[in-house]
């Protein structure tokens, strides 16, 4: 009796394996990613940080939800909250939070590694320069002096969003290195 329940627990593991919901090496269970990656930003004007992601970078908004405290405190996001999900260019998402009461402020952004846990979201482009000039008029701040660095044969550059959020910009564009930029 107790060979049988072994017997159907490695048979149960073996099919998971040909599903590829085992990890061959490890033999641990592992999920398959289904959906592009998502990253929360919380934010205290929806309407100024909505305009800002989507002229400056391309996001567009694709869903927009009011999700009630009834959701938002067992789920540990805290009271009701308005959310809008906004598609990047290249794939995944961004969604804006904004909560009921008003969040506190972003805290100081540099230096970027002076703090744990999520410190800022990249965007991959083709070409960043469009992108820097939009930032400026859009009310961003850049963080990084120069504005534009040169790092391994890419380019990066790192912004402070209207609310401080920290963003990086990345791209692989070769070319002159002009003025404002330097090499890492």
């Amino acid at each position: 009796m107790a060979e049988d329940k072994v017997d159907q627990a490695s048979e149960r593991v073996r099919a998971r394996m040909t599903e590829g919901k085992v990890d061959r090496v490890s033999g641990r269970a592992r999920a398959r990613m289904t959906e592009p990656f998502e990253a929360g930003v919380v934010v205290r004007d929806l309407e100024l940080m909505e305009r800002f992601y989507g002229e400056v970078l391309g996001c567009r908004p694709v869903h927009r939800s009011r999700i009630p405290a009834s959701v938002g405190v067992p789920a540990g996001l805290g009271d009701e909250l308005l959310v809008v999900w906004l598609q990047v260019p290249s794939g995944g998402c961004v969604k804006l939070i904004q909560p009921r009461s008003s969040p506190s402020p972003a805290p100081p952004v540099l230096p970027l590694t002076a703090r744990r846990g999520l410190s800022y979201l990249t965007f991959h482009l083709d070409d960043m320069d469009p992108v820097v000039a939009a930032l400026a008029a859009g009310g961003a701040r850049p963080l990084s002096d120069p504005v534009v660095v040169w790092a391994r044969g890419r380019r990066i550059s790192f912004w402070a969003d209207p609310e401080g959020n920290a963003l990086e910009l990345a791209d692989e564009r070769g070319g002159v290195r002009g003025a404002g930029r330097s090499e890492a």
